[in-house]
């Protein structure tokens, strides 16, 4: 029997937490906590419902960085990703690197918002919002972090009943982050 091929993806928006890759890509595993030098995050990018979505963004300082999750993902599951992602990202190869059990760099496959998909205008839904702060919650990113994830300006969602929303709260509720969108007292 020949082994399954299998790809590396460096998530470090929504996709980082594992019930919301493994409903895209049912073979998902995590590897590692992980992350990309020279960027930090953005929710520029333009969602189909109106609101801003993680992206990439290139700093000029070269001192940011965006922490994530390193997965490994079967080959036969890249098609899958590329849809969900859509067509405002492009798949690009970009090197990571992996802190657990020493620090090593790897290539890997991410998504980054396409110029014409950004709007800096753009604030997140608080559902989408929840799903990238409780991916960076689950994989122990840093604490400050995870912190300046949290005081990202998050919106509600004034269509609650839409696909992805349900959907979200779903996988949210399934992962035990539904506390993260109850209103903060």
């Amino acid at each position: 029997m020949v082994p399954e091929s299998r790809f590396l993806y460096f998530a470090y928006g929504s996709n980082m937490l594992t019930a919301r890759l493994r409903a895209r890509c049912p073979s998902a595993r995590p590897l590692a906590a992980a992350l990309v030098q020279d960027f930090s995050l953005s929710f520029c990018k333009r969602g189909h419902d109106g609101s801003g979505k993680a992206t990439l963004a290139a700093c000029a300082y070269g001192e940011d960085a965006v922490h994530g999750v390193l997965f490994e993902i079967a080959d036969a599951e890249h098609g899958r990703l590329d849809a969900a992602e859509g067509p405002g990202y492009e798949r690009r190869a970009q090197t990571v690197v992996v802190r657990a059990d020493g620090e090593r760099m790897v290539r890997a496959h991410t998504y980054l918002a396409r110029p014409e998909a950004r709007d800096g205008s753009l604030i997140p839904f608080d559902w989408y919002h929840a799903l990238v702060l409780a991916g960076a919650l689950e994989h122990r990113l840093p604490h400050a972090y995870i912190d300046g994830v949290r005081a990202v300006v998050a919106r509600e969602d004034p269509k609650p009943d839409r696909g992805r929303c349900r959907s979200a709260l779903s996988i949210l509720q399934s992962a035990g982050f539904d506390w993260l969108l109850e209103p903060q007292r």
